[in-house]
């Protein structure tokens, strides 16, 4: 099983599945019934992916089946982007439960500081209200449909605004993070403020050309290789371990939760077991010389055209 830390006061399991780009039912099935088999107890995912009712379809056949109860598992979606304005907040957190098939989720993100305007067509930018989008977030903790809220994507800047004025604080902030891209200042300012970071893209994100093609985006060149990088690879050599599994082990030891995206059993089983080995500090530091910093940022969110000319786009522009 995995270990835990403390999270808003839960319990959250520091190795999740991740499901982000895992479309096709059959191997999303696949996928979350051989991670609960092997002991996956978080699940994370987002109205954004399209995936939900898979995963509620799941989740309800083996809390029908007995082999788990709703209190054994920890539950992560998101406030997609055309929810994040104050009035659709509870909206989309219900809509999220039907397909999940559940009573409350364990956390519920805000997807992304910047919120679009529902409808067709090109993306129309909501006005930023993140005081009044946070007080209609904790709401839905009053009323029992989630047991605490988060942030995801989010600066530090912004997270200290929301410190200033929040009722219930942040539990977590999801971030792209990995061997590449470590944000230590970020980091280090939500742990010193008791919330808790999960790297999302642990891995970098190999499938993000694929997932690019797919939406009609021109494919990217300049995309870093966590997996083949050669000082990854000697000290995966030392422990006897894949590359995976030290770029995980690295970010474990760094106090954050990973939440690694695969649809192949395998590797499912390989990004779990990572508790039986850790890194000296050797180890630490020389996968610390290899942070390159924005440049290495994969999910950008420009798929969006024009987001990153909004005043609350939380990445330094290129």
């Amino acid at each position: 099983m995995a270990k835990t830390i403390s999270c808003g006061g839960l319990n959250m399991p520091t190795v999740g599945l991740g499901t982000w780009e895992a479309r096709d039912d059959s191997e999303i099935e696949t996928a979350l019934n051989a991670a609960l088999e092997l002991g996956y107890r978080h699940i994370d995912t987002a109205a954004a992916y399209g995936n939900e009712h898979v995963i509620g379809k799941v989740l309800k056949k083996w809390f029908d089946s007995g082999k788990l109860s709703r209190d054994d598992l920890f539950i992560v979606t998101k406030l997609p982007a055309p929810g994040i304005h104050p009035d659709r907040v509870e909206k989309y957190l219900t809509k999220s439960l039907a397909d999940l098939q559940l009573d409350y989720l364990d956390l519920y993100l805000i997807h992304f500081p910047v919120g679009i305007k529902e409808g067709e067509g090109p993306p129309q930018f909501e006005k930023e209200e993140h005081k009044a989008l946070w007080q209609n977030m904790e709401k839905q903790v009053d009323a029992g449909r989630t047991k605490t809220i988060g942030l995801s994507n989010f600066n530090v800047k912004q997270i200290d605004k929301f410190l200033k004025f929040a009722r219930i604080k942040p539990a977590c902030n999801q971030i792209e993070l990995h061997v590449f891209l470590q944000q230590p200042e970020l980091v280090q300012f939500c742990q010193k403020n008791n919330i808790v970071v999960t790297a999302y893209s642990p891995l970098g994100n190999p499938g993000y050309n694929t997932f690019l093609k797919r939406i009609g985006v021109e494919e990217r060149t300049d995309l870093v290789n966590v997996l083949t990088n050669p000082i990854i690879t000697e000290i995966a050599k030392k422990h006897n371990r894949s590359n995976a599994q030290v770029a995980l082990r690295f970010l474990i030891q760094k106090n954050t939760v990973v939440i690694p995206k695969s649809v192949n059993p395998a590797r499912i089983k390989s990004n779990f077991e990572l508790y039986d080995f850790s890194l000296d500090d050797a180890d630490m530091k020389k996968i610390e010389t290899l942070d390159i910093g924005e440049a290495a940022r994969i999910v950008d969110w420009r798929v969006y055209p024009k987001i990153d000319e909004q005043p609350e786009y939380p990445f330094a522009k290129k």
